[in-house]
């Protein structure tokens, strides 16, 4: 029997090809992802490595207990490593060098005044030259190293993005104006973060600590070890040294386990989003190979029946039939795994050419992505089969030779029909359950997706029953238009619904997700345009990237501006409230401006009347969710008075908060506002968080380039209109939705390939039937249009399922989105779906060519006498 399924395999390798294809993008798909997060993840610890290869303990402001160094009026850190501690750390046995760190963010400008990277990946430090006068932890590629307070060294990736060279003057801003110095070297760093788009800036040590801490403090000394010294007695010593409660110390070992246990962490989410895909990818290729194996048992039933009438027993079929699906699985799975690992190589220089920044490193193919791959490919190739196994071994002998293709069991459709009934059933209540939640916490998705699936799945299963009043629909209007070949296509396609349906819904599947998704993000994407915009007449909006805040006397300077008409600043600061389990953030603002650049509409209460009282007023969310109402008075603590000092909290005296207003729903004030002069005080340094600015004339071209002078012309400064704030919001969901219809694709190209399986075997298999059409007289071109009209009927069948079930579980799980963002509607976008339902005809027509054109080549005596 063994034999048998080899040679079964090999008579059979054209009309196996698509299913091997389907089980070899899928593998693909899997082992590239595999791959990719192997390699660079060992690459990213490879370089994480290097940098605590000479650390054997690392001294670091702050504790567990204090919380981080504070900072001072000017936002610099209260450090606590000196120089005289780290002279005392210096003559402690085993100590071979200590090499005091300073670190801090830095935004580089680039010739035109754009800033290079974001806030979070810029970095700087301080440069320390050896007796060499180099800096080991960054080599030079060009130049020296800074020296002077007017000197700076930058990364050779920050210099070629700028357009910088040796020479010349560099902008650049840590938290406040713009600065500039003379760029005089260029260094290398293996730094993940700077690899990864962002930038690194060096500075001597003394401009470095006036920058970011204070004359000789440091943020970290780091300890090298004498050859032989015991790492772990060495720590234990430092940490005798240290002052209690404002340094602690972690041996080089412990910092590396955890930098690896973080790549992991990191490198485990992208893999896990990836092998979703990979999953959507191998389960639409379940249909395929079912359908497959359904069609060539069906067409192979002659000789499964002399096997049975010599002796084969039912479960030797069974088995023949998954050793077939095994031998395909597993020679579809090396080839596939073999793209895949071209796909990770590929996809990794893609990546770092758009930016993503991964250090290099070597290909890594593991055992595990090896033996998962295969592992995946054949099995599910076995799964999918077991079923069309289990037809075969039922087939009575003499049965099967009296016909070749018997019609399914009405039976089995009604069991069928009756179990797909139910799950659609249960699916769709469960939705429905959820679109009457408004919170969005896991156990909610959770519902969610389990309803989701369970509603996808129920229409899968009741698809052979849907395919018939929607292929005859579709049939009218192929009938009416072209004749007689668009009624034998909507024949053929009602032929089999099962075979129909099961080719239908590897697309559907695709543009299920595809259509939940985008609508889901369009919506998403117009409600976050309304809340940005929502309230806000200001015609400018300024704040900065690192959100540290702007200096006020800034804010004063952009007020008197020719053109400017109002610049009202909006400080936050936290505070909660113990009674109701409240933690928020306060808005200060100037009360008696502050009506010019925003449309605050109040339910109850007035603007008036918390300017008159000094108190506060609520947003109606904030307000419902509490069950606070105007006249109660909030016992409020301001956490940031404390410092993180837990019995400081406890004892620290509260501040009455009468709430004497509740207003409308306001993106631009948040949910609470009061005056400056209620936040102020627990403001340390004193920053304006925003600052909105409202004009005589509207925005005019050149205003926003004086308010950016009058603020400093920083490289952290983003001064946006109202437009630019839409966009913004709407950039990163257009992202989201780009790199999901990338992710999707490959879930389509495997539904296109079953269409072009099924209609090839279904040509196969309607030899004689085609051969007595064309001697009837059905030309050739009419063959053609036949079996494309027959493609287009499924592909469109599959796109109306697929966006409907999508369009109905992105409206049922709106609510989640509706309440976090109260703006939230759902939107159709009919572009987007038109585009969908032209993409499945085009899908129908391309997968029907070739098998369109096969069909008309058939000989008509050859076909006709054919068995």
């Amino acid at each position: 029997m063994f034999r048998t399924a080899l040679r079964n395999v090999l008579a059979h390798k054209a009309r196996l090809m698509m299913t091997a294809l389907a089980v070899l993008l899928g593998v693909a798909f899997v082992s590239g992802t595999l791959v990719f997060s192997d390699s660079v993840g060992q690459a990213v610890k490879n370089a994480s490595a290097k940098s605590f290869k000479d650390v054997a303990v690392s001294v670091q402001a702050g504790s567990p207990e204090s919380g981080p160094e504070p900072e001072d009026a000017d936002g610099r850190r209260i450090s606590a490593l000196d120089d005289k501690l780290a002279g005392r750390i210096r003559a402690l046995p085993g100590v071979a060098a200590v090499h005091a760190n300073i670190s801090g963010r830095a935004t580089v400008a680039d010739k035109d005044n754009q800033p290079i990277g974001t806030d979070w990946q810029n970095l700087a430090a301080n440069y320390q030259p050896g007796p060499d006068g180099k800096d080991s932890r960054y080599p030079l590629v060009q130049g020296r190293g800074p020296a002077a307070a007017g000197e700076i060294a930058l990364d050779e990736g920050t210099v070629k993005k700028g357009g910088l060279k040796v020479g010349d003057s560099v902008r650049f801003a840590t938290d406040g104006p713009a600065l500039t110095k003379k760029l005089v070297g260029i260094v290398h760093s293996e730094d993940p973060k700077v690899t990864a788009g962002g930038s690194l800036a060096l500075f001597d040590t003394a401009t470095a600590q006036q920058l970011f801490t204070h004359p000789g403090t440091y943020d970290e000394l780091v300890v090298s070890a004498e050859p032989g010294a015991d790492e772990a007695a060495l720590t234990d010593a430092v940490k005798k040294v240290l002052p209690k409660d404002r340094a602690q110390a972690t041996s080089g070992t412990a910092l590396a386990a955890e930098q690896a246990r973080m790549v992991e962490r990191n490198n485990s989410a992208l893999s896990k989003t990836l092998l979703v895909f990979a999953g959507i990818a191998l389960f639409v290729g379940i249909f395929i190979i079912a359908n497959t194996f359904t069609m060539l048992i069906s067409q192979r039933s002659r000789e499964i029946a002399l096997i049975r009438a010599i002796g084969a027993s039912r479960r030797q079929v069974v088995r023949s039939v998954q050793a077939e699906a095994a031998l395909l699985g597993l020679v579809s799975s090396v080839v596939g795994f073999g793209l895949g690992t071209g796909i990770a190589v590929a996809m990794r220089a893609v990546l770092n050419a758009n930016g993503a920044g991964f250090p290099d490193g070597p290909l890594v193919i593991s055992p595990t992505a090896v033996l998962s791959a295969l592992g995946v490919g054949v099995l599910v190739t076995v799964l999918a089969a077991w079923l069309p196994s289990r037809k075969a071994a039922k087939i009575a002998p003499v049965e099967a030779l009296s016909t070749v293709d018997a019609a399914p069991a009405l039976r089995g459709l009604v069991v069928r029909n009756a179990i797909g009934a139910v799950v659609t059933g249960v699916g769709v209540a469960i939705m429905l359950y959820v679109s009457t939640l408004t919170k969005s916490d896991d156990s909610t998705l959770m519902t969610a997706m389990a309803g989701s699936v369970l509603t996808l799945t129920g229409v899968i299963i009741l698809s052979p029953l849907l395919s018939r009043p929607l292929v005859a629909l579709a049939g009218r209007v192929t009938t009416r238009i072209f004749g007689v070949s668009g009624k034998l296509a909507k024949e053929n396609a009602l032929r089999n619904p099962r075979r129909t349906a099961a080719t239908a819904s590897a697309l559907m599947i695709g543009l299920t997700l595809i259509t939940g998704m985008t609508v889901a993000g369009i919506s998403t994407q117009r409600a976050s345009d309304e809340m940005a915009a929502k309230g806000l007449t200001a015609d400018y909006q300024v704040t900065t990237s690192n959100f540290r805040g702007l200096d006020p006397k800034l804010t004063r300077q952009a007020a008197a501006l020719p053109g400017v008409e109002a610049a009202v600043p909006l400080r936050d600061t936290v505070f909660d409230v113990a009674a109701d389990g409240a933690f928020g953030m306060l808005t200060g603002t100037d009360l008696d401006r502050i009506g010019k650049v925003t449309d605050l509409k109040f339910r109850s209460g007035s603007l008036q009347a918390v300017r008159d009282s000094g108190g506060i007023a609520v947003s109606a969310s904030r307000a419902k969710e509490k069950g606070w109402k105007t006249g109660d008075i909030l016992q409020a603590t301001f956490p940031a008075d404390a410092r993180g000092d837990v019995e400081k909290r406890k004892s620290q005296k509260k501040t009455p908060l009468k709430i004497v207003g509740i207003y409308e729903d306001n993106q631009a004030v948040g949910e609470t506002l009061g005056s400056t002069r209620l936040v102020d005080p627990h403001l340390k340094p004193l920053k304006d968080e925003k600052v909105l600015i409202k004009t005589v004339n509207g925005p005019e071209a050149g205003l926003a380039k004086d308010i950016r002078k009058a603020l400093g012309d920083s490289p952290l400064l983003k001064v946006q209109d109202r437009d630019a704030l839409r966009k913004e919001s709407a950039g990163q969901i257009d992202t989201v939705l780009n790199m999901v219809y990338g992710l999707l694709g490959m879930a389509v190209i495997i539904a296109v390939v079953g269409v072009v399986n099924t209609l090839a075997m279904s040509v196969f298999e309607r030899t004689r039937e085609i051969g007595m059409l064309r001697a009837v007289g059905l030309a050739r071109s009419g063959i053609k249009q036949m079996v494309r009209l027959e493609s287009v009927v499924i592909s469109l069948f599959g796109a109306v399922l697929g966006i409907g079930v999508g369009v109905f579980l992105a409206w049922a799980g709106g609510s989640m989105a509706a309440g976090a963002i109260p703006t939230y509607e759902m939107i159709i976008p009919w572009d987007r779906l038109g585009v969908f339902v032209a993409i499945a005809l085009v899908v129908g027509i391309l997968a029907a060519a070739w098998p369109a054109r096969r069909a008309a080549r058939l000989n008509m005596l050859e076909s006709i006498g054919s068995e």
